[in-house]
């Protein structure tokens, strides 16, 4: 998948203020495992209720590893109850496939047109040894609304919060 095919994976008719919760695995998924995964998540939001309204969501599995939850609050708000839900979907993909998908301290980024993922820890080591500069482009999830997963969800890491943590400056070799 393209970034130029997310405007077309995503719902056109919620708000840009639409929440949105991204959850990464520790795995990409096989062909197999995103169909049943596909469907999982079309059977959540299409149930998906707060306070027994219904809520306006949508949820799909993008560049194989992410889990992409949106709500579209205009109309009708999530609770906290209506949240734990689509948390307990998500863990129970994760007990199903044998996956992660709550480390926070795995980042992906896209090279070469794969999502490639790198614990926080080593991508210091990565800039010092040139596999990836401040131009690589990263998955940020830690946005929340879908104006922002459309504008800043995969951006260049100098763009992102991680740009804080690293020193993008590459030292010169000396002769």
């Amino acid at each position: 998948m393209q970034i130029e095919t997310l405007k077309d994976l995503i719902p056109a008719d919620f708000s840009d203020n639409s929440r949105v919760w991204i959850y990464q695995s520790s795995r990409a998924f096989i062909e197999k495992e995103e169909k049943e995964i596909q469907e999982q998540l079309h059977q959540f939001y299409s149930q998906w209720h707060s306070h027994g309204d219904v809520v306006k969501g949508w949820a799909g599995l993008l560049f194989r590893q992410f889990i992409v939850m949106m709500a579209d609050e205009s109309e009708i708000g999530v609770s906290g109850c209506s949240t734990d839900s689509s948390v307990r979907i998500i863990k129970s993909i994760e007990r199903q496939y044998s996956v992660n998908m709550f480390d926070r301290l795995m980042l992906t980024f896209l090279v070469k047109d794969k999502a490639e993922m790198l614990p926080l820890n080593q991508v210091q080591y990565a800039i010092d040894k040139g596999y990836m500069d401040g131009n690589t482009l990263m998955f940020n999830n830690v946005i929340g609304t879908k104006k922002e997963l459309m504008e800043k969800w995969l951006v260049p890491v100098k763009e992102t919060w991680l740009a804080n943590q690293v020193n993008l400056e590459v030292p010169q070799k000396s002769n």
